[in-house]
């Protein structure tokens, strides 16, 4: 990883360039993963998109999710298409463990503390996704998954930090923001730690 991506991620644990050479042996199966996750995000931003807080005016938190929404829809866009035209296809169900234990942090039904976890779920999802999308980039030797991976890299890389600062603005003097982000991001790298091996975004490294 370049000393300039490691700066700007707050992951406690980093993905070695074996992984990346590993997951772009298998570059439709890459793809697919790559798109489905694409998928989800802008779903999830859409979802969060009529829970700003109360009292605060949605007008800030609805721009900020229907920007991150666009910028995912527009990448499921780009993937798919160079997945079919590499002559794969999208296929209809997909599951990651990754996301799937992440989302095990949330604490449901506790208003703004469930408002805050999932908030910094998202930004996990979205700082690993840089990280890997770094690495994907950098050690790609297919020019057209090199350019692919760099660009999203670039496009991506400050949307970790905007689920953060939706936190931070939450208005509830009793959540403690700086503590519970650093027990999720000592969470996510035990999580990340143990996905199995393979072509996916949030796969473990062989």
């Amino acid at each position: 990883m370049s000393e300039i991506a490691q700066a700007d991620l707050p992951l406690l644990s980093r993905t070695p360039d074996s992984w990346a050479v590993a997951a772009l042996a298998e570059p439709l199966v890459l793809l697919n993963d790559h798109a489905h996750l694409e998928k989800k995000a802008a779903a999830n931003a859409l979802e969060l998109l009529n829970r700003w807080p109360e009292p605060n005016p949605p007008e800030y938190w609805v721009e900020k999710m229907t920007a991150i929404a666009r910028d995912d829809v527009d990448h499921l866009a780009t993937v798919t298409r160079m997945l079919a035209r590499r002559g794969g296809r999208l296929t209809k169900y997909h599951r990651s463990s990754y996301a799937s234990d992440l989302r095990g942090l949330v604490r449901s039904g506790t208003g703004n503390d469930e408002l805050m976890d999932r908030l910094m779920v998202s930004a996990l999802i979205e700082a690993r996704s840089c990280e890997r999308f770094e690495a994907l980039g950098r050690v790609a030797t297919d020019q057209e998954l090199r350019a692919l991976y760099a660009d999203l890299w670039a496009s991506e890389n400050g949307h970790y930090r905007i689920f953060i600062d939706l936190a931070r603005k939450l208005p509830d003097r009793r959540l403690d923001v700086d503590g519970r982000w650093q027990m999720m991001l000592e969470a996510e790298a035990e999580i990340i730690d143990r996905q199995p091996a393979g072509a996916a975004i949030h796969s473990g490294a062989a």
